[in-house]
């Protein structure tokens, strides 16, 4: 039997080692491991098949593949780093039309993986966490094994300067180049040979590579790296030991832009000797993409590679409803099943000193892509005397919040925002609005509106007061309420939406 002691029900903005709750590891972790079920990640919805490509307007045959596309602009984000400086690495500048738009970063695959994933990130995790992230997904994922994922990127602010490799480069200029992103001419045959077990050439963007195709099953004229370019593996590596390859950056007609067989060859084929042993590409290749994804900006401090908590309180919210605290949520136990978990209690402490004890439901398993049970969900519901409350239940949601108007052609809505808030709260300084934007130059960002407290407020559940505030739909994303308290910020986690609430009576 699990017991839990539940003395907080908000997110304080400021905390160093992961204990629950910390918005911005608990946001990581939620998508770097709930994968399916319960919060699956919107990553991992664009990932199985691993063949998947989710622009392809000639159904599923174009050659291509989102996976493929997400490691490539992971790596031409990164490729930019300059380890004297210490300007450049994996922070999102690819987003910038600037750098798209260079001839070093040719296709649309920029683009592609940018409307898929952009969607994933919001105040907590930056545009270059998700790239991050995706990057780890698609070698979990799809054959590959498991990889360290550190969050904390920052989202750059503007362009950076040109230095992707390209393949007419000579071997001597693509030795350089990866010298200035921090590998050596070792790792750089590493690195290529695991980015390119997904994917290959395209025709639109590089035809002095490859030639038009005209194939029903490869609409794109798309020339493979290996044979099984949808799943990471060492193919890439044992064809071309083998000489059995077809990879138009090995074998292409125009010897110029054989930058693969230059790189791959470079040490006498000894690094490519991995060919033997697919364990060894795929450790190889995680510790590789590990270094890629956590090169960034002199100054950015990653958090410590990130675990599973084994017992995670998530998606825990109180409101008032009709005079009375609604407080409900989910725990997940990671690596357990419902029979080792048991019986799962949690005591609740009022603002009168005692104890209640609530017995949780379970509810399902969360899992991994491949299937593989990775948790057990146990989820509360429960009515509370709203007089006694719980421990810091200052300020919260409430339920007579609704919608005045709704326009019939643009779906906007408009409406009335109340936040109960506990009359004998101390050092209450201030309430406020936290809305979800989208920023092209700063990445997701958070707009605070401040709640005034009415000369006289609604008394409402024997212990609050309402507050509250007009607001809109046209602005991005949905509202999490945040208040400051004795100099401390605190969030709810939970986001409301306008159009969800009912219509003003």
């Amino acid at each position: 039997m699990f017991t839990l002691f539940l003395l907080s029900l908000w997110l304080a903005t400021f905390t160093t080692a992961y204990i629950w709750p910390s918005p911005k590891l608990d946001a990581l972790e939620a998508v770097r491991f709930d994968q399916l079920d319960f919060n699956r990640g919107p990553i991992t919805s664009f990932i199985q098949p691993c063949s998947t490509f989710s622009f392809d307007t000639a159904g599923i045959n174009s050659g291509r593949s989102n996976v493929a596309d997400w490691i490539r602009a992971a790596y031409h984000d990164m490729a930019t780093h300059n380890v004297q400086d210490g300007t450049g690495g994996l922070e999102a500048s690819i987003r910038f039309a600037e750098e798209r738009q260079r001839p070093e970063n040719p296709g649309d695959g920029f683009n592609h993986t940018l409307a898929a994933l952009v969607a994933a990130s919001n105040r907590y995790v930056s545009i270059a966490d998700v790239l991050a992230l995706a990057v780890v997904m698609v070698v979990e994922n799809c054959g590959g094994t498991e990889m360290a994922f550190r969050g904390g990127r920052v989202d750059a602010t503007e362009p950076n300067a040109p230095g992707v490799p390209e393949p007419q480069q000579d071997l001597d200029s693509h030795i350089a180049s990866f010298a200035r992103q921090g590998f050596t001419q070792k790792e750089m045959i590493g690195l290529v040979a695991c980015g390119h077990t997904f994917g290959g050439v395209q025709h639109d963007p590089f035809p002095d590579i490859v030639n038009e195709m005209s194939l029903s099953d490869n609409t794109e004229s798309v020339a493979h790296f290996d044979s099984t370019s949808f799943r990471f593996d060492n193919n890439v590596a044992a064809e071309y030991i083998t000489s059995s390859t077809l990879n138009p950056l090995v074998v292409g007609f125009n010897d110029t832009t054989n930058s693969d067989k230059r790189i791959f060859g470079s040490d006498g084929n000894v690094t490519m000797q991995f060919s033997d042993s697919p364990s060894l590409f795929a450790s190889t290749c995680a510790d590789l993409f590990a270094r890629m994804i956590d090169t960034v900006p002199r100054g950015v401090e990653l958090t410590e590679v990130l675990s599973p908590l084994p017992v995670k309180p998530a998606f825990v919210e109180l409101t008032l409803a009709n005079d009375t605290l609604q407080l409900s949520g989910q725990v997940r136990f990671w690596n357990r099943s419902e029979a080792e978990v048991g019986v799962v209690r949690m005591l609740l402490e009022d603002h009168l000193g005692a104890t209640s004890n609530v017995t949780l439901e379970f509810a399902g398993t969360g899992a991994a892509m491949d299937g593989q049970v990775k948790s057990a969900w146990y989820e509360f519901d429960t009515a509370l005397d709203p007089a006694a409350g719980v421990q810091l239940d200052a300020f919260l949601f409430s339920e007579t919040s609704c919608v005045h108007d709704v326009d019939e052609q643009s779906g906007e809505a408009t409406g009335r925002l109340d936040v109960a808030v506990r009359h004998d709260t101390a050092n209450l300084s201030r309430v406020y609005v936290e809305t979800n934007g989208l920023n092209e130059i700063r990445g997701p960002t958070i707009v605070e509106t401040d709640i005034p407290r009415p000369a006289q407020p609604a008394v409402v559940g024997a212990a609050y007061e309402l507050w509250s505030l007009e607001v809109n739909s046209t602005m991005v994303g949905g509202f999490t309420i945040g208040a400051e308290i004795g100099g401390e910020r605190y969030s709810t986690t939970l986001e409301r939406f306008v159009p969800d609430w009912p219509f003003c009576q």
